[in-house]
């Protein structure tokens, strides 16, 4: 397993309306487990770092995701993900960095 990361153009100064449905999509993906009891960041998978895990949390940069597991479940986990947020939340998601979309 690798050490993963990706962020996704959710904005951290996004209205409401956009941070309302998050939680949605989140239950919606595959290893869903709730918040953590302590940093009340959402889960997938395991909330022990040490095994196969994901997380997320807000960061100036976007909706930051990062976890333990192998890449080619990683980048199918991530798929869904950008699939998911852009038909919730009525614009494409994906990731600056790699070009797919703008700010």
């Amino acid at each position: 397993m690798s050490t993963q990361e990706t962020v996704l153009n959710v904005r951290y100064d996004a209205p409401p309306e956009i941070w309302d449905k998050v939680p949605v999509i989140y239950q919606h993906l595959e290893g869903w487990l709730g918040y953590h009891v302590d940093s009340n960041l959402p889960f997938w998978y395991s909330f022990d770092e040490n095994e196969k895990h994901i997380l997320a949390s807000v960061e100036p940069s976007g909706l930051l995701f990062t976890g333990l597991m192998e890449d080619a479940e990683w980048g199918i986990w991530v798929s869904n993900i950008k699939r998911l947020a852009t038909e919730i939340l009525g614009y494409k998601v994906g990731e600056i960095e790699l070009g797919e979309v703008d700010y």
